[in-house]
Formats: structure tokens, C-alpha cells, sequence
């Protein structure tokens, strides 16, 4: 079974509205899964800013894991990636990021470049917090890929140290795999039974990833499998939204193959407008 522990947390840091939202959330963070967390503003460091950070980590009402602030010129996305390689980090957190100088805040750019290429998992918040907005449901992906079984066991961790308490494995079927022309009762009840094979064929994979699974996350949270038909990343990210997910959970892209140039597509549409907050595990 792959390494699920946060043991060392990365968040980027900037002052925008969001910082303390973005810090507090962060320090929760290291509370939940007692990791260290690495502060990284992208930007020249002064007196008014050190300041400003301080202050706002000692409001934070909790006591927390030890800490460190890094102050990087340059851009983002580099900054935060070799942040991520030299702190040996499992997990970086992305709020909103203000372009030094400029007033334009993004996420979208960033985040599409550390996807692909950072070696730890990226959490995307969209919704940053100042007081606690607890987790309670979340959707993980289960389409059938090598990186399946990582990401359903690491959903089962996260949600399990959040004290969230329900997990839908969402199986995306391409609208290519049920293929059947429907003109008539017999075409429907064709379209029908392949759909059904489908189902089952998948719900005995993801059954043999959930043996897998400590006993104790199951315990603590409630789990189903739910098959969508449609376009892959679009249907997740719909279904997330609409069942008010409070964190859907990806697969990240594969790196130099095909399926590489493939899923980006796919979690494209995540991230160009995400339903909620989200997690690309690595």
C-alpha cells in the first residue's frame, strides 16, 4: 500500500485578502495530520510583510506543529515547486495567489503547471476559511488506472483525519464504452444491459481496492459507488457540484506517456472552473 501520511505540509503565502483564511487554513492543516508546514511567499522579503505574518500566525487560536517561512523571488509556480522538491513536501496547498506588484489573483495558471510536474499531492482551495468549515462529504475518482487505487486509499486517510464521514468512488464510463444505437425498445434494452455489465464490472473492481483499505477508515467513514456515464473529468466535476462535495479528489496526470497527454484534458476541466475544493493526489 502507498505511503498516506502528511508529515510536511508547503502553502503559498500572499498578501491578499485571503492570506489569513489561507494561513489559518494551512495550520489547521498541520493540526489534523500533525505535519510540519512550510510558509512560502513568492516575493522580496521586508520588515512590514514579516511583520504582517507573524501576526497573523500568532492569532491562530490553536497550538501547532513546528513551522518555517521561506521568502523566494520569482515565479509561482517555480518557486513553489522547488519549495516542494528541497522540503521533501507531501502535500502543498494552494489558495489564492496574488502576481507580485499586480492586482490579479489567480490559481488556474499555477496550478495547471504544479499539477504536472510536482512531486507531492496539491490541495486547491477555493473557499479559504478563517474559521473552521468542516469537511464532511467528499468524491474521490475510481475510473479504472494504475493511480486508482493511491487516490481512493488517500481519500480514505484525508477524510479519515478531517473527521469527515461519507465518501462517494465515483466511476467515470466514457459515453464511447456504451456505444449502442438507440431507435427502438430493442436498441434501449441493449444500451441498458451493456451499461449493466459496465456497472458491475466496475463496482468488483473498486470492491478489490476497498479490501484494501484499514479497517478503521471504513469504520469512521461511510462509503458507496456511484457509476456516471459521460465526458471524463466534465461528469465528476458536475457531479460534484451538484451533490455539494465539499472536496472532490483526483488523480494527478501521468508523466511521458500517452495517458499523459490524454488526462490533462481531462483535468482541464477541473481546474478551469473547479466545483469545490480539490485534491490531486500524486
Amino acid at each position: 500500500m502507498h505511503k498516506n501520511e502528511y508529515s510536511t505540509i508547503v502553502v503559498g503565502v500572499a498578501f491578499s485578502p485571503n492570506l489569513q483564511a489561507n494561513l489559518f487554513e494551512a495550520l489547521r492543516m498541520s493540526v489534523l495530520f500533525n505535519a510540519s508546514l512550510v510558509m512560502v511567499h513568492v516575493g522580496e522579503k521586508n520588515t512590514q510583510k514579516e511583520a504582517a505574518l507573524q501576526k497573523i500566525i500568532s492569532d491562530f487560536p490553536q497550538a501547532f506543529p513546528k513551522y518555517s517561512v521561506l521568502w523566494k523571488a520569482g515565479h509561482p509556480a517555480e518557486v513553489l515547486l522547488n519549495a516542494c522538491v528541497d522540503e521533501k513536501a507531501d502535500l502543498l496547498i494552494l489558495g489564492a495567489l496574488q502576481r507580485e506588484g499586480l492586482l490579479k489573483y489567480y490559481i488556474g495558471s499555477v496550478a495547471r503547471k504544479l499539477t504536472r510536474k510536482c512531486p507531492c499531492d496539491v490541495l486547491l482551495l477555493i473557499k479559504p476559511s478563517v474559521e473552521r468549515l468542516p469537511c464532511s462529504y467528499a468524491v474521490v475518482n475510481g475510473l479504472a488506472h494504475e493511480k486508482t487505487e493511491v487516490a481512493i486509499a488517500r481519500a480514505f486517510y484525508v477524510l479519515h483525519s478531517l473527521g469527515a464521514n461519507r465518501l462517494t468512488i465515483v466511476e467515470e464510463i466514457s459515453e464511447d464504452d456504451v456505444a449502442v444505437k438507440v431507435d427502438d425498445d430493442r436498441g434501449l434494452r441493449k444500451s441498458t444491459i451493456v451499461k449493466e455489465r459496465i456497472k458491475l464490472r466496475e463496482d468488483s473492481r473498486v470492491k478489490k481496492i476497498l479490501n484494501q483499505i484499514p479497517p478503521s477508515f471504513k469504520e469512521t467513514v461511510a462509503h458507496d459507488v456511484q457509476p456516471i456515464f459521460g465526458r471524463r473529468g466534465y461528469s465528476i466535476g458536475h457531479f460534484a457540484r451538484v451533490k455539494r462535495a465539499d472536496l472532490l479528489v483526483m488523480n494527478a496526470p501521468q508523466k511521458h506517456s500517452l495517458w499523459d497527454r490524454l488526462f490533462p484534458h481531462d483535468l482541464e476541466y477541473i481546474l478551469s472552473d473547479l466545483p469545490t475544493d480539490v485534491l490531486i493526489v500524486r
